[in-house]
């Protein structure tokens, strides 16, 4: 006699990939340090140029980068991954670092979920400022929260949609992008990235680098976005945000309680996930809802007098206590006037030094 036998093959869960020490981008020597041309006489280091030079001809000076960071093979642990430090390699990012796995600080990308100790900082552990730089370069500005990197110096070989496509291809890699905007035959396009980690690591893993046409891009950070609608959304998004991280802090069941107390106020009834009963109707042509609703008393046995108006300046309340006051006061009127009808008159008071007493000259 012969059994069908059906055997149920389980898929196993694919293994977690564990990070390979860091590997060396470079090694001492490869990167040839080359001196920016000088266009002035005075160099000024916090824009990193010379004083006096046009700002195209400071652009046109520019090099291209001789490293490009590679996620795939660059990633792996260094001695941060030990100590704790959560801050990003920023010559990691430019694709130079010759430290490796002995680097202190990460060989990876910024996890957009993971808040750093210090929001003043960016992922490189560099301070912001109050205010962006005038060609909107550097590490940018802690007042505002830019997810937007302006790309100049573009070379267009195709319409518009084949140019967001090179784009995409090339800024991808550093993070999840939320949408891209060229603006065609002006060699422009603005990159908006979903977290502020990923334009930060994009801004300096991109700068001086080429897409597909052997340009050098032009990376900083865009101004405010004018179009209302996305003013309107990033308002929204920066609530939720704000919401999201006050709730992860509250304690649940100081949430459960206020929800439970304002549910009680409304009249509501809650699910056991916490959550308001929505109101149904049965099939029959009872009227009355399924869920309890708190019983308010019934209107015969309501006091049939109105409630008070506000009169003038005076609110309903206000008014209800000086009537109150007033009847106190007529009251203690009444009592005090009964009382005195039965009391004897008392004797009038002899004020001065008794010159009164004495008679006069005419009563004789």
């Amino acid at each position: 006699m012969n059994t069908d036998e059906t055997t149920m093959v389980v898929a196993k869960p694919k293994p977690v990939k564990k990070l390979k020490p860091a590997r060396k981008q470079v090694k001492a020597g490869d990167v040839e340090r080359k001196e920016t041309p000088q266009t002035g006489k005075e160099y000024n280091i916090w824009y990193n140029k010379w004083a006096g030079g046009d700002r195209e001809d400071n652009y046109s000076n520019k090099v291209k980068s001789q490293t490009r960071c590679n996620i795939k093979k660059d990633s792996g642990l260094t001695r941060a991954n030990t100590t704790g430090i959560r801050y990003c390699c920023l010559f990691y990012a430019r694709g130079c670092c010759p430290y490796g796995w002995e680097c202190d600080y990460l060989h990876t990308l910024p996890d957009p979920d993971d808040a750093l100790p210090d929001s003043s900082k960016d992922c490189f552990a560099r301070d912001k400022f109050s205010d962006y730089r005038d060609d909107m370069g550097g590490v940018g500005s802690f007042n505002r929260q830019n997810r937007t990197l302006y790309v100049g110096r573009i070379k267009e070989t195709g319409p518009g949609p084949e140019t967001e496509d090179i784009v995409t291809r090339h800024f991808k890699e550093w993070g999840e992008i939320e949408r891209i905007r060229v603006l065609q035959y002006r060699s422009v396009a603005f990159v908006t990235y979903v977290s502020e980690f990923g334009a930060q690591f994009a801004k300096e893993a991109m700068a001086c680098q080429s897409l597909d046409n052997d340009e050098i891009l032009n990376v900083r950070w865009a101004t405010e976005d004018p179009n209302p609608v996305q003013k309107v959304a990033e308002k929204r998004r920066l609530e939720e945000i704000g919401q999201e991280a006050i709730k992860a802090r509250m304690d649940p069941r100081i949430v459960d309680a206020m929800r439970a107390v304002r549910a009680l106020e409304d009249g509501d009834i809650l699910d056991d996930e916490g959550e308001v009963e929505d109101q149904e109707y049965g099939e029959t042509d009872d009227p009355e809802p399924k869920r309890r609703r708190i019983e308010l008393p019934p209107p015969h046995e309501a006091t049939s007098e109105p409630p008070p108006q506000p009169l003038g300046l005076l609110s309903a309340d206000t008014m209800e206590g000086l009537k109150y006051f007033a009847e106190i006061r007529k009251r203690n009127g009444v009592l005090l006037a009964v009382a005195s009808s039965k009391t004897i008159p008392p004797k009038p008071l002899i004020s001065g030094l008794g010159v009164a007493d004495y008679g006069s000259d005419e009563d004789d």
